[in-house]
């Protein structure tokens, strides 16, 4: 029932899903609303970003054809979303994410082979901006390799144009800690911390939320590489940068220094279209509503852990 709503793309099912995200919005921030723990000005912006993500995501997968006409990839961000809330308590992972998701945006167009250096270079400013707010959103750098090996292989014009980018953020930031604090870079501007400590996800809760992600993420990948011959050649680059960001955001997560749920936020919009794409291949109903169902009880069976 709940995949044949999603199962073509209409106003409904992108009000629903905003709803939905609403709702989680509210519980995660529920101390900060109700015992003004936070200022009404900063929770506003976390929801207005929030919202403006969904739309984002919509937007891009849509635009890109990365997905049949439904809504499956927004109904999965919505639903990952719910998996981790704490994910919405922090503002420099939500700024940094946002910024990966427009970097991700450039790169994926490439494959309209216009405009190329442009997006090259706007990829490499959001990715280098995002990196003031979280330091190991730089990883991501490595989809703009990808994307030069698949899109720019014989123009060497191409490869300095990442560098401009990174050039222009720095140039930026000099001009601001200069005029605030007199100096060119503060150590504060790239903190590099990192933790495999993983004795926080030691809870009942943790362990059936992760076992769940992980184990659909690996299953979905795996599907997703498979059918990747089976894409247009055209957009086949574009499924396989989205593969990609995945694994990086993955990598990122286990290297994080915070393991609270939070440190998953990257990876919410490639695996959303990755499960999107995975959920419209299920020939068999009753498996796609099982499957849909299981990772929607996971975050409230977590919550009567």
């Amino acid at each position: 029932m709940i995949t044949s709503v999603f199962n073509k793309s209409k106003p409904i099912n992108f009000i629903l899903v905003l709803v939905f995200v609403i709702s989680v919005f509210m519980i995660a921030n529920f101390n900060a609303l109700f015992n003004f723990t936070e200022s009404i000005l900063k929770i506003l912006s976390k929801f207005l970003l929030i919202v403006f993500l969904v739309f984002l995501l919509d937007f891009i997968v849509s635009k890109n054809n990365l997905t049949q006409r439904n809504s499956y990839a927004i109904m999965a961000f919505g639903i990952l979303l719910a998996l981790f809330p704490n994910i919405l308590n922090n503002m420099d992972l939500l700024l940094a994410n946002l910024f990966i998701v427009f970097a991700m945006r450039r790169i994926i167009s490439l494959s309209s082979k216009k405009s190329i250096k442009k997006k090259l270079f706007d990829a490499s400013f959001w990715i280098a901006l995002a990196t003031l707010f979280y330091f190991w959103a730089i990883l991501f750098f490595a989809i703009i390799i990808v994307a030069l090996i698949y899109y720019s292989q014989n123009d060497l014009k191409n490869i300095i144009i990442p560098f401009v980018g990174i050039a222009t953020v720095a140039m930026f930031l000099s001009i601001y800690n200069i005029i605030l604090y007199d100096v060119f870079i503060r150590q504060s501007n790239f903190e590099r911390f990192a933790s495999l400590d993983y004795t926080a996800y030691n809870s009942s809760e943790y362990i059936l939320k992760l076992t769940v992600l992980f184990t659909s993420f690996i299953w979905t990948v795996i599907y997703y590489f498979r059918s990747l011959s089976e894409k247009n050649k055209k957009n086949r680059p574009s499924f396989y940068l989205i593969a990609w960001a995945s694994i990086i955001a993955i990598l990122i997560s286990i290297i994080s220094p915070t393991k609270n749920g939070s440190e998953f936020i990257f990876l919410l919009a490639p695996f959303s279209i990755i499960l999107g794409n995975y959920i419209e291949a299920i020939s068999e109903k009753w498996f796609k509503e099982v499957f849909v169902g299981a990772l929607i009880v996971t975050p409230i069976i977590g919550l009567i852990l």
